[in-house]
């Protein structure tokens, strides 16, 4: 385990995440029955939208239901009118809720769209995102507040919070299987990512299919962020890493690919392992059921929850991404816990200048 100053507030906001999953639903129902959430929701065209790993959040909680779609604050910001026709509800999820960002987006819609409603899920109940003209807001466990620079538990409990706002009965069951997957098998998990880590040249690739789009690209976040930009990531489809990115492959190249668990999916997801397997580029990690039968992977991290819809499975997914950046954070000795000491990024987004809105036509 380690200790202040070497990842040891990062480690242990990471492990704690299974037990903060049912806490998040307690918080849900709160919030439904004070605002009235479930009829101002169904039926309802909603948007979410967050900044960086909270827009990946904002996209893996739109998948839960047909009727939701995920926009970033910081496309939203500067061209609201153009994905505010037909909306209406608009849910900002945000760890701190201080992204300038974030509150100018509040005002942006409350300003061309006033009829819409705003709900804010927020890990932060100081924000400056509270103190706009929110029409309510959901305040998760105060422990999702990250005191890390990089966002873990703050992810995935805002994903399971925006998840349940939209499909109730279909997130009980998967934060219950997460629950107990995770309890039992995080230890496996961390030592086969500190494994892995171990395996890292100079690229990464993270490949998901279409529900779980969101887990690559967080996934790739984490890795870059906590090693300081020290590895390039791609992060991409199986059906689209055919499509130009592929040439970023080499032999030694680190590719962490996660399985769905949808049997068509995971024909196509076959196909492309066994064609860089036959083209002898890239080193194959499996996020899947610890069994390889085929043989595609030369490493396997065990799936959390293997068996759940794709489009439940980001949140607990996401646990062997945000463990395999910490080890290989340690492993280029940087701290986890700040990995960006000289302020290249920072936890909470700084230098964003709000400019006046475009006049109405």
């Amino acid at each position: 385990m380690s200790g202040p100053g070497q990842g040891g507030a990062t480690r242990r906001e990471i492990f704690q995440q299974p037990d903060l999953w049912p806490t998040t639903l307690a918080r849900v129902d709160e919030a439904s029955a004070r605002l009235g959430l479930g009829r101002r929701l169904t039926g309802k065209r909603v948007l979410f939208t967050g900044a960086g790993t909270s827009a990946y959040a904002a996209s893996a909680a739109a998948t839960a239901n047909a009727n939701c779609m995920a926009v970033p604050t910081t496309d939203l910001l500067i061209d609201a009118e153009r994905y505010l026709a037909g909306v209406d509800v608009v849910i900002s999820l945000a760890r701190s809720g201080g992204s300038p960002e974030s509150a100018a987006v509040v005002e942006r819609v409350r300003a061309l769209r006033p009829e819409i409603f705003q709900l804010a899920i927020t890990c932060n109940p100081q924000s400056a995102l509270t103190r706009s003209a929110l029409d309510g807001i959901l305040f998760l466990d105060p422990r999702t507040n990250d005191s890390s620079l990089v966002m873990t538990s703050s992810f995935s409990n805002l994903v399971i919070a925006g998840q349940a706002l939209m499909r109730r009965d279909a997130v009980d069951e998967a934060v219950d299987i997460g629950t107990r997957h995770g309890r039992s098998l995080l230890p496996a998990i961390d030592e086969a990512c500190r494994s892995v880590a171990g395996a890292a040249r100079e690229r990464i690739v993270m490949l998901s299919s279409s529900p779980l789009q969101a887990w690559a690209r967080e996934a790739g976040l984490k890795a870059l962020e906590m090693t300081a930009g020290a590895f390039p990531v791609v992060t991409e489809t199986f059906l689209g890493l055919r499509h130009g990115p592929m040439s970023f492959v080499r032999s030694d190249t680190l590719v962490i690919a996660l399985l769905s668990s949808d049997p068509l999916r995971r024909l196509y997801e076959q196909d492309l392992l066994r064609e860089l397997r036959a083209k002898r580029i890239g080193y194959l990690v499996g996020i899947a059921d610890i069994s390889d039968p085929d043989g595609l992977f030369d490493a396997v991290i065990p799936a959390m929850a293997p068996r759940l819809a794709d489009e439940l499975r980001t949140p607990f997914e996401i646990v062997a991404a945000q463990l395999f950046g910490y080890h290989l954070s340690l492993s280029r000795g940087i701290d986890p816990d700040n990995p960006s000491p000289a302020g290249v990024i920072n936890r909470v987004v700084q230098g964003v200048t709000i400019h006046p809105a475009r006049p109405a036509p």
